[in-house]
């Protein structure tokens, strides 16, 4: 728009929240990405292409009409109209996504405790908009934090405090520590929002006995915990998963955010939430805050697509409901390309161990995920990225886009999701370079 041009409308006639960080960082990187097409993107948290399957779909779609009239005994027009019309808020596939839980990860759920959103980050957007009830409703946080989750919570007007993560995925006495000191200020803590499971972005996984604690914790304080894991089936070992939140929860203390983006396919848009919360409603009812948060969808999306619903549980009864069987080769192919990026990291900057902090370079080692941390001894930031992306080759994000603050930040965070094994190769030597030429630039 040039000075010229009518302008109808100030951003500061509109959402504060617009001009936050939180909302632009994603449409950033993307716009970084289109900028310079030929480079490596260790950026994106994409899922793996190469298992996209476009019959599929119309497999899967056809799997669950059958479903519709053979199990459900459903007639061939009611069948047509479930599909092809507007459809239930709540959802067609709760019963379905019930029984994925109760398979994967022994959790037992009632299926009218479940709404099926628009992706996660819907389901995010609806337990906020219920939770922020007034002014002095806050927000805990693990940081780094979900730029999602930030963004979503400053469209409600729902302050984020952080909460220390560290190497255990949560930090119990600081979580303790600001519940407090909120409730001191006059403030109403409702939940903390955490990833238990290879965390985006910091990979960081919390241990079983933490997750124990910090029930406990959750309940001495009375405290709603917001677990959200889109990342949970993708170990690199062999051995048992540790158990969901949810599935520890025996106080109804969990609301679980879940997705069928990573591990069935991300444009279906389907994700859900688990709300099986008791609330008291007018006259004495009681029934779940699942139903709370579908009064809200309905006026914010009305409800998901039942051909995406449709395509997603035809995924799921093929493979008797469980996302683990269904999910085998995408795991071998993350499994592959996170070792590869260790010993790629390994490789490059063998010989930094020995160096002090301030000229080191260290990365995380996650057990699982999409997600390394490089730490490097310099500010990390969209200047630098931009600059990576030009003039190196490579794209990577960075780690400020996870804090909500301006301090400077030390750390990138490299994605081993949508690359091959050859392109980390190639990304891991120009990000290398990058960053020797950057010690050299300010060591001069």
């Amino acid at each position: 728009m040039t000075a010229t041009e009518p302008v109808d409308l100030s951003v500061a006639d509109l959402h504060p929240a617009l001009g936050e960080p939180a909302l632009t960082s994603m449409n950033f990187l993307n716009e970084v990405s289109e900028r310079y097409p030929a480079a490596v993107s260790l950026a994106a948290g994409r899922p793996y292409e190469e298992f996209f399957d476009l019959a599929a779909v119309h497999r899967h779609l056809d799997t669950f009409h059958r479903h519709l009239v053979d199990d459900l005994g459903h007639r061939p027009e009611q069948a047509r109209r479930l599909l092809l019309q507007y459809g239930r808020t709540k959802g067609i596939v709760h019963h379905l996504i019930a029984r994925n839980l109760a398979v994967d990860e022994g959790i037992t759920v009632d299926p009218e405790d479940v709404v099926v959103t628009v992706g996660c980050q819907e389901a995010m957007f609806l337990v906020l908009r219920a939770l922020r009830a007034g002014p002095t409703d806050v927000l805990l946080a693990v940081a780094p934090t979900y730029v999602g989750l930030t963004g979503a919570a400053r469209l409600v007007d729902l302050p984020v405090w952080p909460v220390a993560g560290g190497s255990c995925g949560i930090d119990l006495a600081d979580l303790a520590a600001q519940v407090r000191r909120a409730r001191a200020a006059g403030l109403r803590p409702r939940a903390c929002y955490l990833m238990p499971d290879f965390a985006n972005p910091s990979g960081v996984s919390i241990d079983t006995a933490h997750r124990r604690r910090l029930l406990d914790l959750a309940a001495q304080e009375d405290l709603l915990l917001l677990e959200d894991n889109p990342y949970g089936l993708f170990h690199t070992d062999d051995g048992p998963r540790p158990p969901t939140l949810k599935a520890l929860d025996t106080g109804r203390r969990v609301v679980y955010l879940g997705s069928f983006a990573k591990t069935v396919l991300p444009g279906a848009r389907v994700g859900y939430v688990v709300a099986d919360q008791r609330v008291a409603g007018p006259g004495g009812r009681v029934g779940p805050l699942a139903d709370q948060l579908a009064m809200i969808k309905s006026m914010v999306t009305v409800n998901t697509s039942p051909i995406a619903q449709a395509v997603i549980g035809g995924r799921l009864l093929e493979h008797g409901c469980s996302l683990v069987a269904a999910n085998t080769r995408e795991r071998t192919a993350y499994t592959r390309n996170l070792r590869h990026l260790v010993a790629g990291l390994t490789r490059h900057f063998r010989d930094q161990p020995d160096q002090p902090d301030e000229r080191a370079v260290r990365w995380t080692v996650p057990a699982g995920g999409f997600f390394v941390v490089v730490t490097v001894p310099f500010p990390v930031d969209d200047a630098l990225l931009d600059r990576s992306a030009r003039d190196y080759g490579v794209l990577w994000t960075p780690m400020a886009h996870f804090y909500d603050d301006t301090a400077p930040v030390r750390a990138l965070r490299l994605s081993v999701s949508a690359v091959t094994p050859e392109q980390i190769d190639v990304g891991l030597d120009r990000l290398a370079a990058l960053i020797t030429d950057e010690l050299t630039r300010r060591a001069g």
